[in-house]
């Protein structure tokens, strides 16, 4: 794409054209303002794509033949260990780092921080696509997705936790559609649709701070089902719903200040100068609610271990593990994070986030996998079940460099249509 913007090719991002005579077309939006060869040939020179290809070709194969020859095909689940991979990582991994949606819709349209407005998009394409592809990993899990309404319609178990996570996800699902429609709407040229989700953009927002808070707690409330199967360093039972939300909260705002550096390295060219020129500021403020928020994961954790008695663990192999995944993933960047505050680097800021991401992914995957049973055996995840969890992420990927191609997420989209008319 960069070799065709030398050329003079520019990105569509209005109605009409240079002179206003000719309106662009659904297609021409689609494929960016460039003929159907043009655009096949600068995908055709991208090597990610033939990564892509070959991840496809080969997991594509693999996912079908889960749901042909059933779930024992493709793991080693059982009576033990009951959540693999595909919601270990899928679910539990994903849904923390999707919490930017709910955080920043608050930060703009409740506290009214419209400095964090060029950003914002971004956090709520990322939440979306987080919860969407979580759901999709259920959904390999599960392997009946026609069934997907009997635990919301048809079985109801209003009393259980399962029933509070599908309802929630499903719902703030939709809020989260909803509130990416102004985007849709105005790169389709629809003006009365996005006034019309405007007009109700407050309730929206509200709907979804309570629907993904809630949910976020309610993950961590799924391990009560199960008390004395995960260790006691990574379970308790009267906190534990307030680990996974307080997480969430450092998770997320360090996936969009991650996810922000992959656009701004990968895809400058669908930047506009709002987004690249506050970009370094956004940054280090995403990165002061990060601090914060880990500072209080720290403390609610300490506070856990000395609540049920637990600090006799720590001398043992999964205490120095414990201690591994907490210096690592928690203390390491809260401290870069304070660093790179202090002294204006927002550079360290993005380095502090991608270990808060790694950070968060390793607790997630401990609580669910690793030290799940931990008085047993430990699980090694069948080669299948890694291919597959590989594919569905890069759809996941593919998905989201589809969407901010095209939809004003990174960019501003001119409003040229009251010239032309």
């Amino acid at each position: 794409m960069k070799t065709l913007i030398a050329n003079g090719k520019i990105p569509l991002a209005k109605h009409y054209n240079e002179d206003r005579s000719v309106k662009w077309s659904v297609k021409d939006k689609l494929l960016l303002g460039l003929s159907l060869s043009e655009y096949l040939a600068q995908a055709f020179r991208n090597p990610l794509n033939w990564l892509f290809a070959v991840i496809f070709t080969f997991g594509g194969y693999v996912t079908i033949t889960r749901f042909v020859f059933g779930l024992g095909y493709v793991t080693h689940s059982s009576y033990d260990y009951p959540w693999g991979l595909f919601l270990g990582f899928g679910l539990f991994v994903m849904v923390p780092l999707s919490a930017s949606g709910f955080m920043l819709g608050t930060t703009v349209e409740v506290f009214g921080r419209d400095d964090f407005k060029p950003i914002e998009r971004l956090a709520l394409l990322n939440g979306l696509l987080g919860y969407l592809f979580a759901v999709v990993f259920l959904q390999v899990d599960l392997g009946q997705p026609w069934r997907l309404i009997y635990p919301m319609f048809v079985s109801l178990g209003p009393a259980a936790v399962l029933f509070l996570v599908a309802w929630h996800v499903a719902t703030y699902l939709s809020v989260q559609v909803a509130e990416l429609v102004p985007a849709f709407a105005e790169m389709m040229g629809m003006p009365k649709l996005k006034t019309f989700i405007k007009s109700m953009v407050l309730g929206l927002t509200i709907a979804g701070i309570i629907l993904s808070t809630l949910h976020q707690g309610a993950l961590g409330a799924l391990f009560t089902y199960a008390p004395g199967k995960v260790h006691p360093l990574w379970y308790s039972a009267p906190f534990q719903w307030f680990h996974f939300f307080v997480s969430s909260v450092f998770a997320g705002l360090s996936m969009l200040i991650v996810v922000s550096t992959i656009c701004k390295k990968t895809m400058a060219w669908r930047c506009d100068r709002n987004f690249l020129d506050n970009l370094d500021k956004l940054t280090l403020g995403l990165a002061k609610g990060a601090t914060l928020a880990l500072i209080t994961y720290v403390v609610i954790k300490i506070i856990a271990i000395a609540h049920d008695g637990d600090w006799g663990y720590l001398a043992s192999g999964w205490g120095q593990w414990y201690l591994l995944e907490m210096g690592a993933g928690v203390i390491l960047p809260m401290i870069l994070f304070t660093v790179s505050i202090r002294n204006n680097l927002p550079g360290l800021a993005r380095f502090a986030a991608f270990i808060a991401v790694l950070g968060i992914a390793l607790n997630r995957l401990n609580t669910a996998l690793f030290t799940f049973n931990w008085k047993m055996y430990q699980e090694i995840p069948h080669w299948r079940e890694v291919m597959i969890c590989i594919t569905v992420y890069s759809l996941y990927i593919v998905t989201y460099r589809f969407v901010l191609y095209r939809l004003p997420i990174l960019y501003t989209w001119k409003k040229d249509e009251e010239a032309a008319s």
